[in-house]
């Protein structure tokens, strides 16, 4: 069973910072594609960024330049970490992860359970 089991919760204003976790186990961590999506009020859920287990890391365009995602392997720990947050970056932040990455995100199986980053402006 795939567990991912999401931290960092918070409510920020315009040009702050946030960090956003995920712990999993080890088999996970290590070989699977794992990402950050967001699903913002009346919209889909979308990419944020993802990770193969080699390290290679994509970022959707809104993001890119402000936002990191990294892997700390003496936890198994994915992070997202987030800079100059907009009021647009408010959203339900999600982990996930799957034996690949797949071009959208409702085909990735396994699923956090969401933690709400709010930035206001």
């Amino acid at each position: 069973q795939v567990e991912l089991v999401e931290s960092g919760v918070g409510s920020v204003q315009a040009g702050w910072s946030l960090r956003l976790s995920c712990s999993t186990r080890e088999y996970v961590y290590t070989t699977y594609c794992m990402g950050w999506f967001r699903q913002s009020s009346g919209k889909d859920r979308e990419e944020v960024a993802t990770i193969l287990p080699e390290g290679t890391t994509t970022y959707a365009d809104a993001v890119k330049g402000r936002f990191s995602i990294s892997k700390d392997d003496t936890n198994n720990t994915l992070h997202l970490q987030m800079n100059s947050l907009e009021p647009e970056d408010t959203a339900m932040y999600y982990c996930a992860a799957d034996y690949r990455c797949w071009s959208k995100p409702d085909m990735y199986r396994y699923w956090g359970q969401g933690t709400q980053v709010t930035v206001s402006s």
